[in-house]
């Protein structure tokens, strides 16, 4: 196997792979990185076996700079091989495979040799077949990501939960994750109906890393879904994610329907005053930060408290306020996920009492958007 490459491109196309490939694999092959020189371009592949990450550089791009004088496949250290890449002196790479995989890399007077292995021995991507894709307008899905994924469990005790869980039929997506003490909800309109409908559950990981992936370029992710695989195309890239296995607890029933209280703000000035609230908070054992609300004075309250550090209170007037009289504490730093998740839009907060989860929600389509966040007993 024999090609030349312009640096920029093979370098962009070795850190999308990259993002797949980890260290820490019980497979070390999977360590390396695949790559394929066949008629069409170049195919880089990464996996760790429960994210795999496909891109092609076509020969026909002339973005690519790439000429194959002859074709084959070869398995290179990941890590190595990416750096000295990056590191080359000229824009353009020469890289040539000769006995029991030896590879030679050149550029300019610089020329690296480093062992490859057989690429026959990668294991085989899965297989997705089925028809049938979900077309998403990519900046719309990286912000479906972004606003539920904050909100999965850390904790490998419920795996279900450490994933995002999707209910796609006719023109809506739902996407809903909680980690048992909070709850992001997403729904989305389609603007084309679908055929069939979904109901799977994607690892949070996986999320992550394919929304860096979205370029703001980017106009439409496909997904398709297999029994226990998802594969999202962007552009020339495939990403490959296993599906967690198991029933997601159903969460319709965790969001409260009335309140007795609501405040209204604007998400950003809310959050500046938590942030600063939870300063302090974090310096004590239990990071708490308790909000009081008084609807005769139209006045909220936050308080921070460290014994060791002192404490912090600061008044607010909400844009508007409405029912009972409330004291409640919670976890600063799950409020301030939630609220970044809102970006810019004012947002209503709904309360029925203090030992009762809440909700935050933005005060325009409603019900598009929901987080819920459980409150913590100090008494």
């Amino acid at each position: 196997m024999k090609f030349s490459i312009g640096r920029t491109a093979f370098t962009k196309g070795l850190n999308t792979v990259s993002r797949a490939i980890s260290t820490k694999t019980t497979i070390p092959i999977l360590t390396g990185l695949k790559i394929v020189a066949g008629p069409d371009g170049l195919v880089l592949t990464g996996s760790d076996a429960d994210i795999s990450i496909e891109t092609t550089l076509k020969a026909d791009d002339p973005d690519n700079m790439l000429v194959i004088e002859s074709e084959g496949a070869i398995v290179l250290p990941a890590r190595f091989f990416t750096e000295i890449v990056k590191k080359l002196p000229k824009d353009t790479i020469t890289l040539e495979v000769g006995e029991n995989f030896q590879t030679m890399i050149t550029s300019g007077q610089s020329s690296f040799t480093i062992n490859g292995l057989d690429a026959n021995n990668y294991p085989h991507l899965p297989e997705i077949q089925t028809n049938d894709s979900i077309p998403l307008a990519a900046d719309l899905f990286k912000q479906i990501i972004s606003q539920t994924v904050v909100a999965v469990s850390n904790q490998e005790s419920r795996p279900i939960l450490t994933g995002v869980h999707f209910v796609i039929s006719d023109n809506h997506v739902m996407a809903v994750a909680t980690d048992s003490h909070r709850l992001s909800q997403r729904k989305v309109t389609l603007e084309t109906p679908i055929n069939g409908s979904y109901d799977f559950v994607i690892p949070g990981k996986s999320l992550t890393e394919l929304s860096k992936m979205i370029d703001d370029g980017q106009d439409e992710v496909s997904l398709s879904v297999t029994e226990n695989q998802a594969l999202f195309v962007i552009g020339n890239t495939l990403f490959y994610s296993r599906l967690l296995e198991g029933n997601y607890p159903d969460t319709t029933r965790l969001i409260p329907d009335s309140h007795d209280t609501r405040i209204s703000f604007e998400a950003p000035e809310l959050l500046a005053a938590i942030e600063r609230a939870s300063l302090l908070s974090h310096e004590s054992r239990n990071n708490v930060v308790k909000i009081t609300i008084d609807p005769d004075k139209k006045t909220v309250t936050i308080y921070g408290n460290s014994p060791d550090v002192g404490n912090v209170e600061e008044d607010l007037e909400p844009k508007s306020l409405e029912g009972n009289e409330l004291e409640i504490s919670f976890n600063p730093d799950y409020m301030k996920d939630a609220l970044r998740s809102f970006t810019q839009a004012t947002i209503n907060i709904d309360f029925t009492s203090a030992l009762r989860p809440f909700t935050l929600t933005p005060t325009e389509d409603s019900d598009s958007f929901v987080q819920l966040i459980t409150p913590i007993r100090t008494f």
